[in-house]
């Protein structure tokens, strides 16, 4: 089972789907071809904390920050998603605007949904990812919030973080992590964006 099924079995790609008013077969469309930049963010950032242990940890802190858990409550509850809690997300985890309208970009030739629409749905997946992982650690920056981050990270956080082996819902989160060998797409769209500044 990969992310995208998991969100969805949480009713967060049904929520997303709503807040955008769109089918939710469009908001599915749309996750699978963004998480991977998304989840080359948190990635990303836990390498940027000193990647191993330290990094998972200082990512756990980073979620607890964020809004931990109550992120992905946030956007499954009855009110309309406070978009701006995943726009502090992708700031963290892409640093500026640019790169998320590459991811958009990038994702749109993919899909051929509209780049506007994945805009939109940047910062409210963002906030189902985050909150997720933070659930999955079981509370905000807690002890067990390293190993879990290390199982859905997998291994590609370096200094002895290893993939799951337990095979369970961690291990295939694990893998989907790093289901591209490291064809993350991030490195390129943040060059793309270097680019575009330059």
């Amino acid at each position: 089972m990969n992310l995208t099924d998991i969100l969805s079995q949480a009713g967060g790609i049904e929520s997303m789907a709503k807040d955008l008013g769109i089918p939710p077969a469009m908001a599915k469309q749309g996750a699978d071809a963004l998480l991977p930049a998304i989840l080359g963010g948190f990635k990303k950032q836990a390498q940027g904390s000193g990647g191993g242990a330290a990094g998972l940890e200082g990512l756990g802190g980073l979620l607890g920050q964020l809004g931990g858990g109550g992120l992905l409550d946030a956007v499954i509850g009855p009110q309309p998603t406070p978009v701006e809690q995943g726009n502090d997300v992708l700031g963290q985890i892409f640093g500026t605007k640019e790169v998320s309208r590459s991811v958009a970009g990038d994702a749109a030739a993919k899909t051929g949904i509209d780049a506007g629409t994945l805009r939109k749905m940047l910062p409210i997946l963002a906030m189902l990812v985050a909150g997720y992982m933070a659930k999955q650690g079981g509370g905000e920056g807690g002890g067990g919030l390293g190993g879990m981050l290390g199982n859905v990270l997998g291994g590609a956080v370096g200094g002895g973080a290893a993939p799951a082996s337990d095979g369970g819902m961690l291990g295939g989160l694990g893998k989907l992590i790093d289901m591209d060998g490291d064809g993350n797409p991030l490195d390129d769209i943040i060059g793309m964006a270097g680019k575009l500044r330059g």
